[in-house]
């Protein structure tokens, strides 16, 4: 791909870095299938230019945290703690560091990038009836990794990242416990990501779209079903390096847990689905670009998930 042609400029490049870093960084928090809590939160895996991994060699270190509160009616049920349980009330604090690095490296029209991440959760669990004991913790969550992400740019406006972001079970786990920050499970989620830019308005279009498989929990012999997760993004930016948007997710688990209690819970099968605003900004602390986004997603058709309110905020700084 001749670069001259067929990238932005760079200073572009610098905001892409910043912004579509945290998409590398994305928010693995609720709702999902042992446990009531598990990876996937309604619309919070997209962020910013979420399809363009830059050209540019660069260091980039990001800090988000999600406020997430949810409940489960007393008509629903979900494996929890070893058993099956009704009307569960959730509140979770997840803040996660993540650093991603860009390699500079141009091959064949593709740019690459890794990143790491450790996150640690506060979560607050309490059953409607009293079923089970109310619970809550500070716990390290379990670390993230994404160990190439590569990037193709079709033209200056369309932009596209694959990856395959990867969970191992570090995170402090208790299989009696409604409280965990960990899952106790390897995941893989294979992911696309997809910009659309549209100069003329400065408006930008992403989506990102992930198919997360778990492994077994060898405490419990569960095995979640693979877990589909669809996230979009429309941005309006404006020359004071504001921007307003809207953003919305659609989770849908695909097929029946097996193994351990899932056969008296029906295997769980469920959805989720939320939109809601976002604002960014983008901009430079003396010479270091910086970026930061927050954004609000209400839950509002749901079946075997919690259904409740997530908010996020998201700082990056880029160093080269």
């Amino acid at each position: 791909m001749n670069r001259r042609n067929h990238s932005v400029s760079c200073p572009a490049w610098r905001l892409a870095a910043l912004c579509g870093a945290m998409s590398l960084a994305s928010a693995q928090v609720a709702q999902a299938t042992e446990g009531g809590i598990g990876r996937p939160i309604t619309g919070e895996q997209i962020t910013p230019y979420a399809g363009i991994v830059p050209p540019t060699s660069d260091w980039i270190v990001s800090l988000s945290t999600i406020y997430y509160q949810g409940s489960l009616g007393a008509t629903k049920t979900l494996p929890v703690a070893g058993t099956v349980t009704q009307g569960l009330n959730y509140q979770v604090i997840y803040t996660m560091a993540n650093l991603v690095k860009t390699w500079g490296i141009t091959a064949g029209g593709w740019n690459f990038a890794s990143s790491f991440g450790v996150p640690f959760q506060y979560t607050n669990a309490s059953s409607f009836r009293g079923v089970l004991p109310n619970d809550h913790a500070t716990q390290f969550a379990d670390i993230f990794f994404t160990p190439v992400v590569a990037g193709y740019h079709f033209s200056k406006t369309d932009h596209i990242a694959l990856s395959v972001q990867m969970y191992a079970p570090t995170g402090a786990y208790n299989s009696s416990r409604l409280a965990n920050a960990g899952q106790n499970t390897w995941t893989f989620t294979p992911t696309v990501a997809y910009t659309h830019l549209i100069p003329s308005q400065n408006i930008e279009l992403s989506l990102n779209y992930g198919l997360e498989f778990y492994t077994g929990n060898d405490q419990t012999h569960y095995h979640n079903a693979p877990v589909s997760v669809l996230d979009l993004l429309a941005l309006k930016r404006f020359a004071s390096g504001w921007g307003i948007g809207v953003v919305g997710g659609y989770i849908q688990q695909i097929g029946n847990d097996t193994g351990g209690i899932a056969r008296l819970t029906g295997g769980t099968q469920g959805h989720a689905v939320g939109i809601g605003p976002m604002v960014t900004w983008a901009g430079k602390v003396e010479k270091t670009p910086v970026s930061a986004t927050l954004r609000w997603v209400n839950e509002f058709n749901t079946s075997n998930r919690p259904k409740g309110n997530a908010v996020e905020l998201s700082i990056s700084a880029t160093f080269q």
